[in-house]
């Protein structure tokens, strides 16, 4: 038996190579192998290797060659051998993966609803990145839709964490919401919720390409260009910026411009050279946002199924509005075999493609 996985260079993403590894040893006691059907490769997951060093995301599936990581990616799997007496071969998984046509997990705390990978090496990460769930119990799950699921669940759930997370801490006092990069699915997730949030005005920042797009999506109360931005938008009306571009050049106009700048909230990253220079801007310091942490809150206010109810209550109405006829916004293509999923990457991190366009990719082969 052999494992196919997709290595990037951890300095130099757009360095990539395919190496497969012949894996003859049997599962030790207690372990399962998964045979990762179907992943989502979104910006997201460029953002998972541009702060894999500082957030950590290098550690969840190390390659074990020095200076080479996996990018760990979203989506499905089908267990294929276990020596797990509570996880049964050909049980559907929802969870996070290596960007390779098969994992091994170690599962432990297993519940009806799923289970951890208890694999040394993650004891110290953060729990949500390790959670596995059986389909056939989760609320989010529908077998018409696991492409919705796969591009769009993690950063919905990110999206909502944002919107919540504002929400918890009264906008920073202020009524008008900036989102760079506003077509990204991530942003556009956040300007969803904020929509529906009386007394909040949301404004889209994107290219001239991307205008008649993200009016489409109609929760952007305006949308305006980058070039445009300091013309048309007052500096001075109290307002938080939250940075899905991670753009040094574009972080600093808006903190030049902003005078009533309250909050600056950074989520993507595709620009991480200017996070550690951030004190040398003017108005309140970026302020990198880690979904986690604001999971461990609203767990620690609502207990799991309050926390849990809320998310599937805002999914089921997202991905149904995302999907409506007669004009879905989201078209999803998908990419088969290892060399198809590496030119994806390159492409995805070139930060090329269609603003409707989800990606689903598998290294199995086509």
């Amino acid at each position: 038996m052999s494992t196919t996985t997709l290595l990037v260079r951890q300095d130099q993403l757009a360095t990539t190579r395919l190496h497969t590894a012949n894996d003859d040893a049997p599962l030790a006691d207690g372990q399962v192998r998964v045979r990762v059907d179907q992943f989502a490769l979104t910006a997201n997951n460029i953002t998972y290797a541009a702060m894999g060093e500082m957030l950590q995301y290098w550690q969840f599936y190390p390659s074990g060659e020095a200076g080479w990581g996996i990018v760990p990616v979203w989506g499905f799997g089908t267990v294929v051998q276990s020596q797990c007496a509570d996880v049964a071969v050909g049980e559907r998984l929802y969870g996070y993966w290596p960007m390779a046509d098969q994992a091994v997990l170690s599962p432990h705390r297993i519940t009806p609803a799923g289970f951890a990978d208890g694999a040394p090496h993650r004891a110290s990460l953060h729990a949500v990145y390790n959670q596995y769930l059986r389909a056939a119990a989760d609320p989010f799950y529908r077998t018409d839709n696991e492409d919705v699921q796969a591009l769009l669940r993690p950063l919905f759930v990110t999206s909502w964490l944002i919107d919540d997370f504002l929400d918890d801490q009264q906008f920073f006092g202020a009524r008008r919401m900036l989102l760079s990069s506003a077509s990204s699915k991530t942003a556009y997730g956040t300007a969803f919720q904020l929509a529906q949030r009386d007394g909040i005005e949301v404004i889209g920042l994107t290219s001239p390409g991307n205008v008649a797009f993200c009016e489409s999506l109609g929760c952007y109360d305006r949308v305006v260009t980058y070039e445009a931005l300091e013309a048309e938008i007052d500096g001075a009306t109290p307002s938080v910026y939250i940075d899905f571009a991670g753009s040094v050049g574009l972080r600093q106009r808006i903190h030049a411009h902003f005078s009533g700048l309250a909050y600056s909230c950074a989520v993507g990253a595709s620009h991480v050279q200017d996070l550690g220079g951030a004190g040398q801007l003017p108005g309140p310091r970026p302020v990198m946002f880690f979904a986690p942490a604001q999971v461990k809150k609203r767990n620690a206010d609502w207990g799991a199924q309050g926390l849990g109810q809320r998310l599937v209550g805002a999914w089921n109405h997202f991905s149904t509005t995302v999907q409506a006829p007669p004009a879905p916004w989201l078209t999803v293509q998908h990419h088969a075999g290892p060399e198809a999923t590496r030119a994806l990457f390159t492409r995805m991190l070139a930060g090329s493609g269609d603003a409707r366009a989800g990606h689903i990719a598998t290294l199995q082969a086509a």
